[in-house]
């Protein structure tokens, strides 16, 4: 292995560790306004799903960031927030990595990041209407709608903050 393969492979790690940590410190501003968990779900920290539309490699990031932030979260049973949330996350950041890549334009890779995450939302759903007896359709539009909007909110964002930053290069540099 070059040295230079070692640098990029490190800087993948960190990155994604610093990933992982944002994305848990922006769910504790959410979680301690009551807006990350239940029925209504206004995670500003799901802005950061929009990573993946960028560099498949920011999946390890986001993954660990909603694991840890689903281990900590107290509202919703561990039992089922991990499986469940971590789930939703992993099969979305999946689906969307291997179609992104064949869409021409950010905000089309934008836009399918969005759609996949809200329509994902009924496992999330679902995991709420089996640990809290929460009617399943009143509650997959009211995450869905949650989702949808901060997802929507924080695509204009997550494009400024690349403009800068190229997060499509950040990890090979």
């Amino acid at each position: 292995m070059t040295n230079a393969h070692t640098t990029r492979s490190l800087r993948v790690i960190v990155v994604n560790a610093i990933i992982a940590a944002l994305y848990v410190a922006l769910w504790a501003v959410s979680a301690s306004f009551s807006l990350a968990s239940l029925a209504i779900q206004f995670r500003v920290s799901e802005g950061l799903n929009h990573l993946i539309v960028f560099d498949k490699r920011y999946f390890w990031g986001i993954t660990l960031g909603v694991l840890i932030a689903d281990a900590l979260d107290r509202s919703t049973p561990v039992m089922l927030n991990i499986p469940f949330g971590v789930g939703q996350t992993i099969i979305s950041l999946l689906l969307v990595g291997f179609i992104a890549p064949h869409l021409p334009k950010l905000w089309m890779r934008m836009a399918l990041n969005i759609v996949v995450f809200t329509i994902s939302m009924a496992l999330i759903a679902w995991m709420l209407h089996l640990a809290f007896k929460l009617p399943f359709w009143i509650t997959y539009l009211s995450t869905a709608a949650s989702e949808a909007f901060v997802m929507t909110l924080t695509a204009p964002l997550m494009a400024a903050v690349d403009n800068a930053v190229h997060f499509d290069r950040l990890l090979d540099r």
